[in-house]
């Protein structure tokens, strides 16, 4: 048993070596010149115009997050599938519970309006000047 995990601990070792003499070799053999049209953002060809850093809008983010939650889904449904006949009843209870609880989730973003792609800007309410109870203080001591 011993013998399996230092094989690993080996594999790991030389694995992190390797990368690292790789690395070296490419910052010893860089070429050292910088040129301002080396280093500018490469456009197919065409001269940049404006900067290349720009923020996406966050809807991306959620997609591609519930796009990877579905896509490790398959990754378990799959395996699944194929031993489905061997594994029994409680395997099929097991995975629906799996399914349920994704389908919750997907619902709660569904309602919460994130895969919505152009959200209803809210409007604040407006302001009150007295709330009720002003009001019939004011009343009473005004009259």
């Amino acid at each position: 048993m011993l013998f399996n995990f230092a094989t690993a601990l080996v594999f790991l070792i030389f694995g992190g070596l390797f990368v690292l003499l790789n690395l070296g070799i490419a910052r010893i053999l860089q070429a050292r010149n910088p040129h301002p049209v080396k280093i500018s953002t490469y456009e197919c060809g065409e001269l940049p115009e404006g900067e290349s850093w720009i923020q996406f809008n966050i809807r991306f983010y959620v997609v591609a997050l519930v796009f990877l939650i579905f896509e490790v889904e398959i990754i378990f449904l799959f395996p699944w599938a194929i031993v489905f006949k061997d594994l029994g009843l409680f395997a099929f209870v097991e995975m629906m519970i799996f399914v349920f609880i994704l389908l919750v989730g997907l619902a709660y973003v569904w309602a919460k309006g994130d895969l919505d792609w152009d959200k209803p800007q809210s409007v604040p309410a407006p302001e009150l000047s007295q709330s009720y109870e002003q009001k019939e203080v004011t009343e009473t001591v005004g009259s």
